[in-house]
This record gives structure tokens, C-alpha cells and sequence, in this order.
């Protein structure tokens, strides 16, 4: 994909001119002359101190002041709150979502004739309501099976497998995916692997990517098809009831993952995710289901075989109609929104503050190096991306052309109760104690139970 360069390079007033006609013009330099000022409430403490030095800059390149403010870990709702009823509000805050926008829709200014938002690589990823875009991502994040190419150029090279793939490329869909590890669990002494996917951690505290990753899919293909919302996470919000109508598709990988693993699946619960990431870094396995924040688990396991050139992203398939087209598991807690409240010439110099730290040399420096973000942005040339091989891997799936990302629709989840349940009920079917149909069960009584408790 071609990245498209925003601001020139030219030197002194004609570049600070030509910024600021690109992001608002004279409203900008309205707010600067005015001796004003816009406010950015931050909602990450550990970036407090690098804000401190990107509004320092962007104050002297522009004459445009920056206030932040950041909110201690945990009080983020509560801060804003009460700095949005005060008499100069932030003009800049961050919501969670489609979640979090109910609670500010009143305060957020549509943002669809930005350029940020025409910067998103995948503008599916905005929140929106009604044609509008509230809410603009600015850090994602990206889960699917992992795996190790060096271990699956070996299976494509051998003679006698039962497949007629030779590329991690033609691997499109479940069933492909399904015969192609079926037939290397056949082949992993010659492999000189122990089983093809690393443990299913289900120890307790363990079961995150199967109760909550995991379960993302059948549920953002249920509620996508729910036609009051255009979004998955709203529908959701709203479901009183589930049918979990994919239950069987979340039972395909589920199964494939157990019974092709290095542990019996009667061992699984005394599993932990640092086990079957430890699995995977040694080479023993050659797949394994996680994020891209696993890359510091598998490299920083003593004796890691894994070289960063073989670690690569294939999406979970499960059998659901026209999933050939389906790409990773990509969402964020992390949206900017501008506050609609403020004046006009405030929202605009607002939104030239973040267009500058995401377009420009100087911005997009601090964003890479120093926040360390993977952003959504086309603005980032291939140099300036976070250079760990899985979040380029998950830059490049959210690049290709014909892929449909899966966001993070588990944000709707009723309860922590609901996915500790859920996760039970998989312990339960792993040993053997409980039939899938227990599972279903289990899984719909508990969201009918949890939004019922929530509502009282």
C-alpha cells in the first residue's frame, strides 16, 4: 500500500503556514494569537511525561498550547466527569468504544470530515452512528493463531503428507486449516514437534483467549446479523438473550486446538498462557492462539528458537459461510473524540493537534518510539511502524486488499462472571464431565442471568 506523506518538509514560517492551512488554518492560528489554549485529558498514565514533551514541541513549532491532563489508572470516567462540567473542558478526551460513546454522545463532535479519519487505514474501525464518526482509534491491536514458518515450510516439504497445500497462503478457510493440522499431528516426530498448537490454558485466571477472545468470534457473527445496528458491539449491548447461534463453530477450533495440542486435553486446566507461549518460543509446537503483545512473552523465553523473520498470523477460522475473506481479531479501548461543546475554533485546533502528531515527521516519531503505538493511520511509511515482527504482522493484515478485520466485539460481554462461567463450562468439556450441549447451555443461561443482574 502506498503511504501518503501529509505536511512538506519546507523550513520556517512557509511550513508552519502550510500545517496550519492543512489542519484549520486560521482558525488555528486564531486559538494560538488569542493567547488560547486546547486540553487534552490523557487516559495513559504511563505516557503522561511523553505528552509533556510531544505538546512542548508542537507549542513551539505552532504557538499552539496544549494542556494534558492525565487521569490516574482506573479513574478515567471519573475524571472526565468531572473536568467536562467545569468551565474550560477538555476539548480532546478518549472513549472506549461504541460502549463508551453512550455515555458521551452528547459531548462528541462528528469527525467524518477529517482528515484523521480519512488517515484510517480501516475506517470500519471509528465509531459511528447514523452515517456520522464520533470516535477515531489511534492505537490497535491484533490476536489470531500465531505460527512458526520455519516449522510449516518443513511440513510443505514433505513428500508423503496428505494435503495438497504448499503455502501458509491457500490455508482460507476451517476445513483447509483442519486437515492441513490434522495431517501434521500425524507427521510431528518427523516435524520434531510435541503437538501443533501449544497448550489451551485453562487454568483458572488462564482462560482469558478462549472465554473472551475466542467466544469474539461466533458472537460478532451473531450479533452482526442483528439488522436494528450497524454494529456488532451495540447489538451486543442490547441482546437481553443469546442463542449462540455459532455455538458449533466456536466447538470446531476449540476441538482442534485440544486435540492436536502438546497436553491431553483432561491436563488443560493446569495450564497457563507463560506455559503455551513457553511451548511455542522452544519450538515444540508450531502454532499458538494470541496477540501481538505476546511478542515479548516469546522472545524473552531462555532458549527461544523462534526467529522474528518465522513469526506469522493466520486469522481463526471456524466454518462460518464466506470466512475466506476474514482477517484478525482488531480493536482498541483507545478512541479520540472532540468535545462538540467547546467553540469551533477550539474543536479545529483540537483536531489539527492530533492530525500533526499523526502526519508529521516530528509526531509520528514520538508516536512509534516513544508511545510505542501501532496506529491505524496510512500516514505511517513502512520505517516508521513498530518494528517487532507481530505488530508488522498485524499492520499487514490490516492492509490487505478484500479482508474483512473482525473487531473486538467481547467489549460487550455482560460481566466478568459471564466469561469466568463460560470458561468453567470449557474445563468441564476438556475433562470430559460435561457434553458440548451442557456448554451452549451453560453459556446462554449465564449472559441471561448476568444482564438481568445488571438491569435490577
Amino acid at each position: 500500500m502506498k503511504m501518503k506523506r501529509v505536511f512538506s518538509a519546507v523550513l520556517g514560517s512557509t511550513m508552519l503556514m502550510s500545517m496550519l492551512a492543512g489542519c484549520g488554518g486560521s482558525t488555528e492560528t486564531s486559538v494560538a494569537a488569542n493567547g488560547g489554549e486546547i486540553y487534552f485529558l490523557n487516559f495513559k498514565p504511563e505516557s503522561a511525561e511523553i505528552y509533556d514533551k510531544i505538546t512542548a514541541d508542537y507549542e513551539a513549532e505552532t504557538g499552539v498550547k496544549v494542556k494534558v491532563v492525565t487521569a490516574a489508572s482506573g479513574t478515567y470516567e471519573t475524571t472526565l466527569k468531572s473536568e467536562i462540567a467545569k468551565s474550560e473542558p477538555p476539548t480532546i478526551f478518549q472513549i472506549n468504544g461504541p460502549v463508551g460513546y453512550q455515555n458521551w454522545k452528547d459531548y462528541c463532535a462528528d469527525l467524518k470530515d477529517t482528515k484523521l479519519y480519512s488517515y484510517l487505514t480501516d475506517q470500519s474501525l471509528a465509531v459511528s452512528s447514523e452515517g456520522n464518526i464520533y470516535g477515531i482509534p489511534y492505537v490497535v491491536e491484533g490476536y489470531g493463531i500465531i505460527y512458526n514458518d520455519a516449522i510449516m515450510q518443513q511440513y510443505f516439504s514433505l513428500t508423503n503428507k496428505a494435503v495438497d497445500i504448499s503455502s501458509m497462503d491457500q490455508i482460507n478457510n476451517f476445513d483447509t486449516l483442519s486437515k492441513v493440522v490434522t495431517d501434521m499431528t500425524a507427521h510431528k516426530d518427523e516435524l520434531g514437534i510435541e503437538g501443533v498448537f501449544a497448550s489451551t490454558s485453562l487454568g483458572a485466571g488462564e482462560q482469558w483467549r478462549w472465554q473472551t477472545h475466542l467466544a469474539n468470534i461466533p458472537f460478532y457473527y451473531e450479533f452482526s446479523e442483528n439488522v436494528n445496528f450497524d454494529n456488532s458491539i451495540l447489538a451486543g449491548l442490547d441482546a437481553k438473550t443469546v442463542d449462540f447461534k455459532y455455538s458449533q463453530n466456536y466447538k470446531n477450533i476449540f476441538d482442534l486446538y485440544m486435540n492436536n495440542s502438546c497436553t491431553e486435553p483432561a491436563m488443560l486446566s493446569s495450564k497457563s498462557v507463560d506455559d503455551s507461549m513457553a511451548e511455542f518460543a522452544l519450538g515444540k509446537v508450531a502454532m499458538v492462539q494470541n496477540g501481538n503483545w505476546a511478542w515479548g512473552q516469546i522472545s524473552g523465553v531462555d532458549g527461544n528458537t523462534v526467529t522474528e523473520d518465522n513469526i506469522k498470523y493466520l486469522p481463526i477460522y471456524t466454518g462460518i459461510q464466506g470466512e475466506e475473506s476474514q482477517g484478525l481479531c482488531i480493536g482498541t479501548e483507545n478512541y479520540f473524540a472532540i468535545n462538540s461543546k467547546v467553540s469551533k475554533e477550539q474543536q479545529d485546533a483540537s483536531i489539527a493537534f492530533l492530525e500533526w502528531l499523526f502526519s508529521s515527521e516530528k509526531g509520528k516519531a514520538y508516536v512509534t518510539n516513544d508511545l510505542k503505538f501501532i496506529a491505524p493511520f496510512n500516514t505511517f511509511t513502512e520505517a516508521e511502524k513498530p518494528a517487532d515482527p507481530l505488530a508488522k504482522e498485524v499492520l499487514n493484515w490490516m492492509s490487505k486488499d478484500g479482508v474483512k478485520l473482525v473487531p473486538w466485539t467481547f467489549s460487550c460481554f455482560p460481566s466478568e462472571d459471564f466469561k469466568n462461567t463460560f470458561g468453567d463450562g470449557l474445563v468441564s468439556y476438556a475433562q470430559g464431565q460435561e457434553d458440548w450441549q451442557a456448554v451452549e447451555k451453560t453459556v446462554k443461561d449465564a449472559w441471561a442471568s448476568e444482564v438481568a443482574a445488571k438491569a435490577e
